[in-house]
């Protein structure tokens, strides 16, 4: 069941069969479907999850009311751990109140551990330390990357670099998610893709 959690960590770092069992104990099964909702913006993140299978997004409400995408979660050959785990790092770590909502676009199946647990992986497994603190650094340089991007690319390249990093969305999300996460409106999204003929 846990074959694809497994392959991830381990290309970061290799756990025992000892400490992939204890690891296993700490690991919780959930089942959504399309059209509900993880989690609500103003809760705390309790659970960290990692999506085994279907597509998430993350997303705000602005101060107007404009549902604005924030990032977008799945699970394949082009995820990264970005892709990933389906939290938001800020009040999971620190146990506040999130500023983001989380709603499910294909059925999926997310693998959770309470952040009680991850505490007790950290303070207890050298290896859970280690790997903790890989995927902090990864989480901090993709949003760090996220926000120079938004200030410095224009939308021509943002488009290009999700089509390399991850053009298996373009299908399987609906565009106006695409467009928004992306920082624009629907009809330059349209206009983009028209330009590179994936229309």
């Amino acid at each position: 069941m846990y074959e694809n959690y497994k392959t991830f960590m381990d290309q970061y770092i290799s756990f025992n069969l000892i400490e992939w069992n204890v690891f296993k104990t700490k690991l919780k099964v959930t089942h959504y479907k399309k059209g509900e909702i993880v989690h609500y913006a103003g809760d705390v993140m309790r659970d960290l999850h990692f999506i085994n299978s279907g597509i998430v997004r993350a997303y705000i409400i602005s101060d107007v009311g404009k549902d604005i995408t924030w990032h977008i979660f799945f699970n394949d050959e082009n995820s990264k751990m970005t892709n990933l785990y389906v939290t938001d790092y800020n009040s999971f770590s620190n146990q506040i109140p999130s500023s983001l909502s989380f709603e499910v676009l294909e059925d999926c199946t997310l693998f959770s551990t309470a952040y009680e647990d991850v505490q007790f992986l950290y303070n207890y497994q050298k290896k859970g330390n280690r790997f903790g603190r890989l995927m902090a650094e990864i989480a901090y340089t993709h949003v760090h990357n996220l926000f120079l991007s938004s200030l410095q690319d224009n939308a021509t390249t943002r488009f290009e670099r999700f089509m390399q990093e991850t053009p298996y969305l373009l299908n399987k999300v609906p565009q106006y998610h695409i467009a928004s996460m992306l920082g624009m409106e629907p009809q330059s999204l349209s206009r983009l893709k028209a330009k590179l003929k994936l229309t």
